[in-house]
């Protein structure tokens, strides 16, 4: 086969599976009920949200007399915040994404194309502008935009691991890294000191195959990453296993600990649990109280 009837091949396939992609997020998203205010927030706008106490501080304008006329204490009436925020998220393209420790199994990277595009739909119907970090999506509202950002998450790239791309981020605005995050943490640390120093806060998601929480091999096995640049072979793999899922637990620990002296939130999915939970999560950490 020729490169170039190579090339039309892997496009004819891409083609194919991108609509599944955005059937199947579209589907997952049907499966969050949020309600239909799912993120109203105090804040500037026109629409009245609550009453509340008022507080120390709050001026007299701010007091809603006639509600408050009504008892013996001061209540100020809020509206709803109705500023769209910008989250840009980065997925994982890397080789080590495309691991499944079982053929009836989707890889990692399918998980992380589902969850990113079934957010932005969440996110999009809430009116807020979703991008794609290391594309040239940048943040956008609109059902057009959901089509742009099928379509960039494309295959793996040519790296063993991946590695944070911090560009297109929004100062004060929003992010999602979703990714195995079993490289190197260099580049993870550098990526959230780089956004928080713009005062983007997020959330990291750390999706694993259950393989790799359980280290299910024992006598001779060859260990290689998805690249081919790594390898290892040894003839008792099962003497491997505790101190395997010591450094798997000490890089979960550090990743949680990146994440809170960012301000972020940390969640560890796997590929063998329903995505519904982790894509409900994800929406909540994003919002802006939390």
């Amino acid at each position: 086969m020729t490169p170039d009837e190579d090339l039309r091949v892997r496009a004819e396939t891409l083609g194919q599976s991108l609509p599944a992609l955005l059937a199947a997020a579209d589907h997952l998203a049907a499966t969050v009920i949020l309600g239909e205010h799912g993120r109203r927030r105090s804040g500037m706008g026109d629409e009245f949200w609550q009453y509340r106490a008022a507080h120390p501080g709050d001026s007299a304008r701010m007091i809603d007399w006639r509600r408050s006329g009504r008892s013996d204490a001061h209540f100020v009436r809020e509206r709803e915040w109705q500023a769209a925020q910008s989250v840009v998220l980065w997925v994982d393209a890397s080789r080590s994404m495309e691991f499944s420790g079982d053929r009836g199994r989707a890889p990692k990277g399918d998980r992380a194309r589902l969850l990113a595009l079934a957010l932005s739909i969440l996110l999009i119907r809430a009116g807020e502008r979703v991008g794609l970090a290391g594309s040239d999506v940048p943040p956008r509202s609109g059902r057009a935009q959901l089509e742009r950002l099928t379509l960039a998450l494309r295959g793996a790239g040519g790296e063993d691991y991946g590695r944070p791309d911090v560009s297109g981020l929004v100062a004060h605005g929003r992010a999602v890294f979703l990714s195995d995050f079993l490289g190197d943490l260099a580049p993870v640390e550098d990526a959230l000191a780089r956004a928080s120093d713009r005062g983007v806060r997020g959330a990291l998601v750390q999706i694993l195959d259950p393989a790799e929480e359980e280290f299910p091999f024992d006598g001779r096995t060859i260990f290689e990453s998805m690249g081919g640049s790594l390898r290892h072979e040894t003839l008792r793999a099962g003497d491997l296993r505790s101190r395997y899922l010591a450094r798997l637990a000490d890089r979960k620990d550090r990743l949680m600990h990146l994440a809170e002296a960012s301000g972020w939130h940390y969640l560890c999915h796997h590929t063998a649990e329903g995505a519904q939970s982790a894509l409900l999560w994800l929406y909540r950490a994003l919002e802006p109280s939390r």
